[in-house]
């Protein structure tokens, strides 16, 4: 199947050369507190090297802790954050991310959404680039026409489109036209923020590997190629989010997931915008 990660494999090397970790912790909705702090320092001791946080977030901070306390080097982790697209500017913004980070850069910043428009922005993005604050830059929530409009105008073009994905937001346009413009696709929410857990399809399929079906909603990803950031704060969990590189889905595992897409194979990245 093309697109398909070997088994075993856990990175994938973005066209800039960079390599972002298949499997990554999200931290949206988690207060700037304890319990931020604790879920990035148990995926890290659970195995996983990429972490994904947002300015608009609000637990820059908490994730800068949960780093230091893992112990684990900065090298080894991937950092990804994401500029608030009502700031002014993107270098500034970083700046002082970076700051609540307590990092002297990211791997990966990406706009959060294309807010006035998906151009006006990328010029900051492509300077934090340069001032050595990112490794790498990319968007998120971006449609396919929004990428066209930024492909036209970019000097360095974005390497990640980071957006919900999953069997039942199977986005295919999307994922097509990212693919030959050299755009990682990368999901949130792959499991509907729980709601996809309780499928019916899911659930028939889990049993015939003898696996919880959040894993093998993550597996499907994973099978794609798709880079995945599962947000929670428990460890058992977190700890069974990772256990994804052990085993396989079957064509027809496969073939029934794909069944459940709600979105008619969409180039649009949401069904509805919230700015």
């Amino acid at each position: 199947m093309a697109g398909v990660a070997q088994q075993g494999e856990r990175t994938h090397e973005l066209a800039d050369g960079h390599v972002i970790p298949m499997l990554g912790l999200g931290v949206w909705q988690v207060e700037n507190a304890q319990e931020c702090v604790d879920a990035v320092r148990w995926a890290l001791e659970e195995g996983y090297r990429h972490i994904d946080t947002a300015q608009a977030y609000g637990n820059e901070e908490s994730v800068g802790l949960g780093l230091r306390q893992s112990r684990v080097q900065r090298e080894e982790i991937f950092v990804t954050t994401k500029f608030l697209p009502r700031s002014e500017e993107p270098v500034a913004a970083l700046e002082a991310s970076l700051r609540r980070l307590g990092l002297e850069y990211v791997d990966l910043y990406l706009i959060h959404w294309p807010a006035g428009g998906p151009t006006w922005a990328w010029p900051g993005m492509e300077r934090a680039r340069e001032a050595g604050y990112a490794r790498s830059i990319g968007v998120s929530n971006f449609a396919v026409d929004d990428l066209r409009q930024l492909l036209a105008t970019a000097t360095v073009p974005p390497v990640v489109d980071q957006v919900q994905f999953s069997p039942y937001e199977y986005r295919k346009a999307l994922l097509d036209s990212c693919r030959q413009n050299g755009i990682a696709l990368e999901a949130y929410s792959p499991l509907g923020t729980g709601r996809h857990l309780t499928s019916d399809t899911v659930a028939r399929i889990a049993p015939r590997h003898g696996r919880a079906p959040a894993q093998v909603l993550l597996r499907w990803c994973i099978e794609r190629g798709i880079p995945i950031i599962p947000k929670s704060t428990h460890r058992e969990r977190i700890a069974e989010n990772a256990q994804l590189f052990d085993f396989r889905l079957s064509d027809q595992d496969i073939a029934e997931l794909d069944a459940l897409d709600r979105t008619g194979g969409t180039d649009r990245a949401l069904e509805r915008k919230w700015w």
